[in-house]
């Protein structure tokens, strides 16, 4: 039964910018070791330069199943063993449009980065954390998975099955002393939402009764504890980050 954070390793997707990052910045300060996976090589370059923790990067896909076993491969080869799996690599896809205005490319691409990735990562790294009997996933959602948001059919139907996933894996695996839960997060201001239209945005915004913008420390502190050793009896489920949107 691990008790602390001492000895842990992490890996987080989505890792260079937004939610990922902020999440790393949090994880090194408890100095659990790091492998930060994105698309961004450049992006993980900088991080890692700004993180006083041990840390490996590994630019990659989250969509390319051979890539995928081949860097859990090797982070248990550097590290030993995979403690906490962060999956955070996301997109929207192309916002502000409506449901039969959206092309079967951009819906198929924003699946296999929100959903697809995020189960090729657990596929891969939950076998390890079974056979250790201790493990934490974290699958990043939306509210939007929760409520839908118009003009974001794509994004809005992907976190929903990232959302069903958690519920599915947290019964599958309840006994094993893995975890696995998710996080639905309202508008969060990162560089992803700031590429979206002030329609868009305003449109997200105006339903949180806060009126603002949650912040990159508020999700990684609420991340923190969902990863944490002493969350030890929550599992499938889903948390709220969402200035009161959130009433059910």
């Amino acid at each position: 039964m691990v008790s602390d954070w001492q000895d842990q390793t992490a890996v987080i997707t989505g890792a260079a910018t937004g939610l990922g990052a902020a999440i790393a910045r949090f994880l090194a300060g408890k100095n659990v070791r790091l492998a930060l996976l994105d698309v961004s090589e450049a992006g993980l370059e900088e991080m890692k330069a700004s993180l006083d923790a041990e840390t490996i990067i590994l630019p990659m896909d989250v969509t390319d199943e051979d890539k995928v076993r081949d860097v859990v491969h090797r982070i248990r080869s550097d590290f030993g063993r995979i403690d906490i799996l962060v999956n955070s690599a996301g997109i929207t896809g192309r916002t502000n449009r409506l449901s039969h205005t959206v092309e079967l490319e951009d819906l198929q691409r924003v699946f296999d980065v929100n959903f697809t990735g995020s189960w090729l990562m657990s596929k891969y790294i939950l076998p390890g954390m079974v056979e250790r009997g201790y493990g934490r996933i974290l699958h990043i959602a939306s509210i939007a998975g929760k409520e839908g948001n118009a003009g974001m059919l794509a994004y809005s139907a992907s976190k929903a099955a990232v959302i069903g996933m958690t519920k599915v894996q947290g019964k599958e695996y309840a006994e094993t002393g893995v975890t696995i839960n998710a996080i639905a997060p309202a508008v969060i201001r990162t560089d992803m939402v700031a590429a979206q239209s002030e329609e868009q945005v305003k449109y997200m915004t105006d339903k949180i009764p806060m009126k603002r913008c949650g912040t990159l420390e508020e999700l990684a502190n609420m991340a923190g504890f969902i990863v944490s050793p002493e969350n030890s009896f929550s599992t499938g489920f889903t948390f709220d980050l969402s200035g009161g949107r959130a009433t059910y």
